[in-house]
């Protein structure tokens, strides 16, 4: 490897420590956010400064990043401590979400609708960003951190967690009456379904892949089954039929396979 002048190693030092004087202000920031909710009573008030939390990790998840591209351009060193904290930040961001909007998968959008009654007045708009920047993020630390890593797998549970904290993030009682090119914002509410109705099925294959190719637990295909059920769900209830049949189609091959499988486990373990 080619030595690293001394030039290098001071641009390095100066550009690192002014990103960590970021990550220092929006830890700060978390942690004044965090002392105002105990005295908050208001579910609403929380869900938001939940939510803002979660955005805050967001960025700190890109400083992480910018972090270790100036490693790699200065340097030549991939930082696999910023890449870590990265990911833990992204796992921390879905976690306050999940908080607000719970980690339901498949169910009736009445069983955590309530949930969502707390960020009503959240735009439609910044629904979507919050949205395309959780899936951005995740996508730059998973393509950063490369094929050959240890992690490789623990992608699947966060673009897992994605999706569900996507889909739930989205009012499907406005959004539906929404669907009008009329009304403004219609391009983007389609994007935003776009991404869930993506994920959803990503969510699926990836989690079946886990179970072919690692875990072989039953466990994981379960997850995938669930997964492609939620998109089923989600078709139905934007009234896409054609597209609802053809993953209940998917469905019903997938769940044949893992009662099959169940079944061949379950005897070689007796």
């Amino acid at each position: 490897m080619a030595k690293v002048s001394e030039q290098a190693k001071n641009t390095y030092s100066e550009r690192v420590r002014a990103y960590k004087q970021e990550i220092d202000q929006i830890l700060q920031h978390e942690k004044t956010i965090t002392v105002s909710m105990t005295k908050d009573e208001d579910e609403g008030a929380i869900a938001f400064k939940l939510m803002t939390i979660a955005e805050d990790r967001l960025n700190l998840a890109s400083l992480y990043l910018l972090m270790n591209k100036v490693s790699l351009n200065l340097l030549a060193i991939k930082n696999e401590a910023f890449l870590n904290e990265a990911r833990k930040s992204c796992y921390d961001s879905i976690i306050s979400m999940e908080k607000v909007l719970t980690n339901t998968l498949d169910a009736p959008y009445s069983d955590y609708s309530d949930k969502l009654e707390n960020i009503e007045a959240m735009p439609d708009e910044k629904r979507y960003n919050i949205i395309r920047k959780l899936g951005f993020t995740i996508d730059s630390v998973e393509e950063d951190f490369g094929d050959n890593t240890k992690w490789k797998w623990s992608f699947v549970d966060i673009e897992g967690r994605f999706a569900i904290v996507a889909k739930n993030l989205i009012n499907f009682k406005t959004i539906i009456g929404n669907l009008d090119p009329r009304v403004e914002g219609y391009d983007m509410r389609l994007r935003m379904l776009r991404i869930v109705k993506e994920q959803l099925s990503k969510a699926a294959d990836r989690f079946r892949e886990k179970y072919e190719l690692s875990t072989n637990r039953l466990d994981d295909f379960k997850m995938a089954v669930n997964f492609l059920s939620a998109l089923k769900r989600v078709h139905v209830m934007l009234g896409e039929t054609d597209q609802a049949d053809s993953i209940k189609k998917k469905y019903e091959v997938w769940k044949a396979k893992m009662d099959d499988d169940e079944k061949k486990q379950s005897k070689a373990g007796t």
